[in-house]
């Protein structure tokens, strides 16, 4: 990292006359006949406006919809900004998830930006949108080349207003013009946690709490077709990057730590074909494959285990995958992975059975559990029967999958996480919602419970599904699940 770099928290400070952190390093000229020189002598740039990004009609139907929400009320989203990593140096940003629905913003975001919708003036219908954004600060400035955290010579050029205009298809103005638009007063709702500053300027906002965060959480429980499209674009990705795993095992089987072969692999996939990874990859071999979010990913990798891979791509409009695939190692299920391993599918295949509008979400976890009660008590190693264990002041079957079947995904990993539990736990499911379908058995190492046969073997099979007119489609049923399927799938990339 060069000498002059410095976080936005420092740029922040700057700008407000303080001494940035840097200054006992800084070796930037601050002479006026370096200023004169660099300033000087750059061809003018061309920046034909582009046409409206797809995301731009989604976008606007999602303001829309908000704004039926609230009338006359000033709703406030912030994109959040930079946060630091070790000292001068910031993580990657990723604006917030609500300000991305409201304005098709994704991966190319610029951080500080705010999103303002205004009540119509003279009592009329609806809100004007504005995005406030830190535009282009010109060659005629010190900022471009001695400010690090936001300059142009450190971080690349930002684009205009009339840029950002013309492709999210909305009101552009300058960053600088936000503290004396809020400062006028009136009732306001902002979404909070994004931006402490912003929220700062609207000390009298949410006076019934974060009910703006809470109602776009609810309003994003259903996709339209854009947004179905977005998560199969990131799903399709993931598939590839299932590949890219199944092609490197034997690399990742050579490594003293194998597992992060496999994370690096993947994540290759998600940098080529989308913005990221949607979350840390979970690549678990062996018996880590029964901790639920094993993220280290330091484990060795061995034949005649089986490998759990929890991974998805998160694409430049910020929507992600998550699937889960349990790959045998060597290319071939044992007797006893294989009975786990079919367990787990009929588990998952029950649960997408009963997906149709109508139902309550809950019920999904239900089908799934019946299975795994069912199977485990079969195996001798449920100390109750299936019938007794799945009453509520029993479950001794959760012991096996103490977590859920699902969990809705889009903008998010875990999407519309500030709905009410009425609209997602207990909601009933609509057509257009997009959520997981992952059951599993997991027999740690140690537990005595079970035969030593079982102990160490981790499975689960997770799914990415829409909700259709009349049922389900599963978006992520492309990728091989059954036992037979995943052996052949194995032996055909490898024979590649």
């Amino acid at each position: 990292m060069s000498d002059g770099a410095m976080t936005q928290e420092t740029a922040a400070a700057t700008a407000e006359g303080a001494e940035p952190s840097t200054t006992n390093r800084s070796t930037t000229p601050t002479s006026s006949a370096f200023t004169e020189h660099i300033q000087s002598g750059w061809a003018e740039r061309d920046e034909p406006l582009p046409a409206a990004r797809p995301a731009a009609a989604a976008a606007a139907a999602h303001r829309a919809a908000i704004s039926a929400l609230h009338p006359g009320v000033r709703l406030v989203v912030p994109a959040g900004g930079l946060k630091v990593r070790s000292n001068d140096t910031d993580y990657p940003f990723r604006p917030h998830p609500d300000f991305t629905y409201l304005t098709g913003w994704g991966s190319d975001a610029e951080p500080d930006s705010v999103l303002v919708l205004e009540p119509a003036a003279d009592g009329g219908e609806g809100h004007e949108a504005v995005l406030y954004f830190r535009g282009p600060a010109g060659r005629g400035t010190t900022e471009f080349y001695a400010n690090a955290a936001i300059g142009e010579f450190w971080v690349g050029p930002r684009p205009s207003l009339d840029h950002v205009a013309a492709d999210l298809g909305l009101a552009a103005r300058d960053l600088d013009a936000l503290d004396d638009v809020l400062a006028d007063g009136g009732e306001a709702l902002v979404v909070t946690g994004a931006d402490l500053g912003v929220e700062a300027l609207l000390p009298a906002a949410n006076p019934d709490g974060d009910v703006l965060a809470r109602d776009l959480s609810e309003l994003r429980l259903v996709k339209d077709a854009w947004e179905v499209a977005e998560v199969q674009a990131a799903v399709d990705a993931t598939a590839r990057g299932f590949d890219d795993v199944i092609a490197d095992l034997p690399a990742a089987t050579a490594h003293e730590r194998g597992e992060r072969v496999v994370e690096g692999a993947f994540h290759r996939r998600a940098r080529l074909d989308g913005n990221a990874v949607g979350y840390d990859t979970i690549a678990a071999s062996g018996h880590h494959a029964c901790y639920l979010h094993w993220t280290r990913n330091d484990g060795q990798v061995r034949e005649g285990d089986l490998i759990l891979l929890d991974a998805g791509v998160e694409v430049d409009s910020l929507y992600t995958a998550d699937i889960t695939r349990t790959l045998p190692i060597s290319g071939t299920f044992t007797e006893v992975q294989r009975k786990v391993y079919e367990a787990v599918r009929e588990a998952a295949d029950a649960a997408f059975a009963i997906v149709r509008p109508g139902i309550v979400f809950k019920e999904v976890h239900a089908a799934a559990m019946e299975v795994i009660a069912r199977r485990t008590a079969e195996w001798g190693i449920l100390p109750i029967s299936a019938e007794q264990s799945l009453e509520p002041d029993q479950q001794l079957h959760r012991r096996w999958m103490v977590h859920g079947t699902s969990h809705h995904l889009g903008l998010d990993v875990h999407d519309c996480a500030q709905a009410r539990r009425e609209f997602y736990h207990d909601g009933v499911v609509r057509e257009g919602m997009v959520f997981t379908i992952e059951p599993g058995l997991y027999f740690q190492a140690d537990d005595l419970t079970v035969p030593e046969e079982l102990r160490g073997i981790g499975v689960r099979i997770e799914d990415d599904i829409v909700v259709t007119a009349d049922g389900a489609r599963n978006l992520s049923g492309g990728i091989p699940r059954t036992a037979d399927e995943v052996e052949a799938w194995i032996a055909e990339v490898r024979a590649r």
